[in-house]
């Protein structure tokens, strides 16, 4: 069985994490990779490379007639704008032998909206950053952003008032927070094919560029942990999903939001033994994962993000 990862732009120790697993897994699978960008870095390192349409011009039928043609049986979207229309055909995807690492419709359209993520987790009592369209409440100091899809493009933190309603006025669906002064916390979750947490990696985001992780270090929580399963299952995700949160002076956690992907910086969950790949390759072919353990690794690791050369 042979593996699609969508979107691979430069994302070389993502693909090199789903090789490994590939290999793992045994049969002798290819993996391909695909983008819009025909010179990405990515296609450097897969053995196939597809220079796919937009994923608005995609039929489904074609992306079938793609996948059984080269022997995919296995996709793995990597953006956020590929989720929403892989958890649309996910179903008829699996009809017809494709298995999608990705949550069902409803949790990805719910983690994309900021603002109903937050109403959702409160009335599940679990400890979201409240959200509002306006300045409702009052607050020391506000985070405006977008209400809609993932990252920190055009985000706005730490603004007093008058600051936060000009900030607004740049952003298409406003959101307020009040905003919350602590330490960033990512937590990497895999849930499997029955709705069970497999496992729980939480790490430390020492230093972020651009919202993603370039120094972070893994640790151990049990509560956290707990709960970061608890909202998963909660949600009805599926395969690997990315929690961010706040850890206030208090010690108290804070719910950012949830990425139903995989992260940036995830592979040092990998490392410390969330097997995210290998056990949706497994779950792929029909392989229940009550008998394969989750080994946490001992130790607690770091990781350094850096540019590499590649001679060719």
């Amino acid at each position: 069985m042979n593996v699609l990862v969508t979107s691979i732009s430069a994302k070389v120790p993502m693909l090199k994490a789903v090789r490994e697993a590939l290999i793992r897994a045994g049969g002798g699978g290819l993996l391909f990779g695909a983008d819009l960008d025909r010179e990405c870095i990515g296609s450097f390192f897969v053995d196939q490379f597809w220079a796919s349409p937009r994923i608005d011009e995609l039929t489904v039928d074609e992306l079938i007639e793609y996948c059984h043609s080269h022997g995919i049986g296995a996709v793995i979207p990597s953006r956020d704008g590929d989720l929403p229309y892989f958890a649309q055909w996910r179903e008829k995807l699996r009809e017809n032998g494709i298995h999608v690492m990705v949550s069902d419709k409803a949790c990805v359209e719910l983690c994309a909206d900021k603002l109903q993520f937050a109403n959702h987790l409160l009335e599940c009592d679990f400890p979201a950053i409240p959200a509002c369209e306006g300045m409702t409440f009052e607050a020391e100091r506000y985070v405006v952003k977008e209400r809609f899809g993932a990252g920190g493009a055009g985000i706005g933190i730490a603004l007093e008032k008058e600051e936060a309603a000009r900030h607004a006025e740049r952003l298409r669906h406003p959101i307020f927070q009040p905003y919350i002064e602590g330490t960033e916390v990512s937590v990497d979750v895999y849930v499997d094919a029955k709705g069970r947490t497999k496992g729980v990696i939480p790490r430390r985001r020492i230093r972020v560029v651009n919202g993603e992780s370039q120094w972070t270090a893994t640790f151990r929580d049990a509560e956290l942990e707990r709960m970061c399963a608890e909202m998963a299952e909660r949600l009805g995700a599926y395969g690997h999903v990315l929690f961010q949160l706040i850890c206030d002076h208090n010690g108290q956690w804070h719910v950012l939001e949830c990425n139903a992907r995989f992260g940036g910086a995830s592979t040092l969950s990998i490392a410390a033994g969330l097997d995210s790949f290998y056990w949706f390759l497994l779950e792929s072919r029909g392989v229940a994962l009550e008998e394969i353990p989750f080994r946490r690794s001992e130790r607690e690791l770091t990781l350094i993000r850096y540019p590499e050369d590649r001679i060719l």
